[in-house]
């Protein structure tokens, strides 16, 4: 019989032994829901939001609003805040003038305050602010006592360290934190978008590395059934890795950019121009396909100085610099 004192890691410790990783996911899930324990309401939220469990976290969310515990109000704004952020329901940076206003001596409030300014200043592309909060992140999780939430906190920090090392095409870094974050047991969703993103850090390298990452996300994706996941495995970025290798055969998509990008690894540059001309190209990397399609190096090297002083991104911006080097083009002398 489960005591109304028992926490999330109390929880996972009598069943782990018995069941499966999935179904110690799920069945830790269900007792975040049912807990009447102030605590599992509050640390709950970050095992549903970890999981990608968002439909539970509105429920929990809502419930820890209504609390008469302060603490859990706390939790729940700031959660709230997290929400708001993934769905893209407020301007970036009214959101971080939200997060600035909140004062607190508790240490994991400190700990996601922190997370949620990184995943801001990521956003806003204000990279220099980033790096001085993930630099202090560690030691802020070195506070907390639970150590079943600490995990979770450093499976949080693993992967914005990979994202931060990725971007920066620090690959071998980038890697290392990303494969903590798989070692950890119970954050499939996270697990899943590191798959993700780990398959296209190989773009330079190897085809079948790519696609093995590939799988094994959509494979987390399905048994989660992460519709949103699944449909950009299967319909950005699966496409975009074979185009990029020219494995092309069979291969389709409903993603303008990614048609275009397909059409070009076919050889047929006019239709990648004419889908191209249809749509915006804000997107650095659209821009890049339409040099590709135009065989133009000034276009190239606009998509370059996007990638770099708009995202800060120094391994796509690798893309351009790779087409200039390997082609000719109508433009040069």
């Amino acid at each position: 019989m489960l005591n109304k004192h028992m926490t999330i890691e109390d929880y996972v410790n009598t069943i782990r032994m018995d069941h499966t990783e999935d179904e110690v996911v799920h069945m830790t899930r269900l007792f975040c829901m049912d807990s009447t324990s102030d605590y599992v309401k509050r640390t709950g939220m970050e095992f549903l939001y970890m999981n990608g469990f968002f439909q539970e976290l509105d429920m929990l969310l809502l419930q820890n609003k209504q609390s008469v515990n302060p603490i859990n109000r706390k939790w729940a704004y700031l959660y709230e805040l997290f929400v708001l952020r993934k769905q893209g329901a407020k301007p970036k940076h009214e959101l971080l003038e939200k997060v600035h206003q909140m004062k607190t001596n508790i240490a994991e409030l400190n700990c996601l305050v922190g997370f949620m300014k990184i995943y801001l200043y990521y956003d806003l592309n204000e990279f220099e602010k980033l790096g001085d909060y993930l630099d202090h992140q560690s030691e802020l999780i070195s506070e907390i006592e639970d150590s079943f939430l600490t995990s979770l906190f450093f499976v949080r920090l693993n992967e914005t360290l990979f994202t931060y090392y990725w971007k920066r095409n620090e690959l071998i870094l980038a890697r290392k934190y990303a494969f903590q974050v798989l070692t950890y047991p119970y954050c499939q969703e996270r697990k899943a978008n590191i798959h993700m993103h780990l398959g296209l850090s190989y773009l330079y390298e190897n085809y079948l590395q790519c696609i093995y990452h590939l799988e094994e996300a959509k494979r987390i994706a399905t048994l989660y059934n992460k519709t949103t996941l699944i449909k950009a495995i299967e319909q950005q970025n699966y496409p975009f890795i074979s185009a990029h290798f020219g494995v092309v055969d069979g291969v389709t998509t409903t993603d303008p950019s990614e048609q275009a990008h397909l059409a070009i690894a076919r050889g047929d540059m006019e239709e990648a121009k004419r889908i191209l001309k249809s749509i915006s190209l804000e997107s650095p990397f659209r821009k890049y396909y339409l040099g590709l399609a135009e065989q133009d190096k000034g276009i190239l090297l606009r998509a370059y100085n996007d990638f770099i002083v708009k995202r800060s991104d120094y391994f796509f911006s690798r893309l351009p610099l790779l087409a200039i080097n390997n082609s000719r083009f109508k433009n040069d002398a």
